[in-house]
């Protein structure tokens, strides 16, 4: 484990990058979501979490793979230590702020997996990116990888709650449990699109009111 390395300081070094990462990732979202609100009197995004994983799960993670506990093979293998969830209000919401996290010059797009378009057999839907950030230090620039997690509220609502009935059962789950998670996570798909389609109403309603003069 990473706690029995001697040199605990260049560890805790090399993870504080981690977190200068998140803080600029969540800035910039900041900045993005008041500017929008600005110009569109709207703003995408209801709320962020972020987190940075364990040293334990870091190192129980280079474990599964048969790697050494080395901070190379963390930077090389582990690509979602730093993390951010971003809490939007309908599913055109994510797409939008996808467009504008990719829009920023120095973020690169490392992967993209689009668990919206297509969801996993038990029902998840989100939009998980990878992107790399530049990190200025005091003496270098390091590029530092984030995973970005882009959901809805009811999708959040799904995976939290689907989540806790995994960790009771030790993964374990029963075949009608599975079901029911299934079909339910079909019915949040629906509930989403169907509140999708009534806040395009309103909005078609409110462009057509014209203001008193």
């Amino acid at each position: 484990m990473i706690v029995d390395i001697k040199n605990m300081k260049s560890w805790a070094h090399f993870l504080l990058t981690y977190k200068f990462a998140l803080d600029e990732v969540g800035t910039k979202l900041q900045i993005l979501n008041e500017e929008f609100q600005f110009i569109h009197d709207y703003n995408p995004i209801e709320h962020m979490k972020t987190r940075i994983k364990a040293a334990e799960s870091i190192a129980a993670k280079l474990k599964r793979k048969n790697l050494e506990i080395t901070m190379d093979n963390t930077r090389a293998y582990i690509r979602d230590i730093a993390g951010i969830r971003i809490i939007c209000s309908f599913s055109t919401d994510i797409y939008r702020i996808h467009d504008m996290i990719c829009g920023q010059n120095d973020v690169r797009v490392v992967q993209t997996k689009d668990y919206i378009k297509h969801p996993k057999p038990n029902g998840y839907q989100s939009l998980h990116l990878i992107i790399e950030i530049p990190v200025f230090l005091t003496n270098r620039i390091e590029h530092v990888p984030v995973e970005i997690q882009i959901r809805t509220v009811a999708m959040d609502f799904w995976a939290s709650l689907e989540h806790k009935i995994y960790y009771k059962y030790n993964e374990g789950v029963p075949a009608e449990i599975r079901q029911e998670l299934k079909d339910t996570a079909d019915l949040i798909a629906s509930l989403d699109a169907r509140m999708l389609a009534l806040n395009n109403e309103v909005q078609s309603q409110k462009a057509l009111v014209k203001p008193e003069a």
